[in-house]
């Protein structure tokens, strides 16, 4: 890559960056082009010619995003790892992509947010892949073998690792104490989750 490729992709970044700092602070609706220009430090020009429009710069947004889900779901096809194991480092990393971009996720299981075409694309994904790995590797841990057993279970774990990240803003105020590390939640909640599979 030479010189000029370097300064264009690095443009690129920041418009990508202010663009999320906008959604971080006023939301998908309050965003334009001039206001991300502002954000960017570029001319608006400049946002066109490497993105198109606004919408295709959203997508993007979307895109990159739930390319870090996807990423965190192929941990799940690495049969060289315990199932249990797989599924804790998963957990986590799903977590970690949630912390990453918080006010974006929340949006995108908005349906306003379906108006880009990487919401469908995202969503597709989980429902048609995503949930389906996760639903193996515990079938492959418990020996579970019913459909409807295997979504109930994922259903929990899902929410069991995230009933904690949601409500971690209030949770310090209501319990007096802090959350604990990621990690060890989700160890404690595998652990007494799959108590009876640990001692078979």
């Amino acid at each position: 890559m030479n010189h000029g490729e370097e300064r264009e992709c690095s443009k690129k970044e920041l418009i990508l960056e202010a663009t999320l700092n906008l959604i971080e602070r006023e939301g998908f609706e309050g965003i334009t082009l001039r206001k991300i220009a502002s954000e960017a430090d570029v001319n608006v020009s400049l946002i066109n010619y490497h993105f198109g429009s606004k919408d295709k710069l959203m997508n993007k947004i979307i895109q990159m995003i739930a390319n870090s889900f996807k990423e965190s779901f192929a941990i799940l096809d690495d049969d060289s790892i315990e199932p249990r194991e797989r599924l804790k480092r998963f957990l986590i990393q799903y977590i970690h992509v949630y912390h990453q971009y918080p006010f974006i996720l929340r949006k995108i299981m908005d349906k306003e947010a379906g108006l880009f075409d990487s919401h469908h694309e995202c969503i597709r994904f989980i429902k048609a892949i995503g949930l389906k790995k996760m639903q193996r590797t515990i079938e492959q841990l418990t020996g579970e073998t019913d459909p409807e057993t295997l979504m109930i279970m994922t259903s929990h774990l899902i929410g069991a690792a995230f009933l904690p990240v949601l409500i971690e803003p209030l949770y310090e105020k209501v319990m007096g104490f802090p959350l604990t590390d990621k990690d060890s939640r989700i160890e404690l909640l595998l652990e007494r989750y799959f108590q009876e599979t640990k001692t078979k």
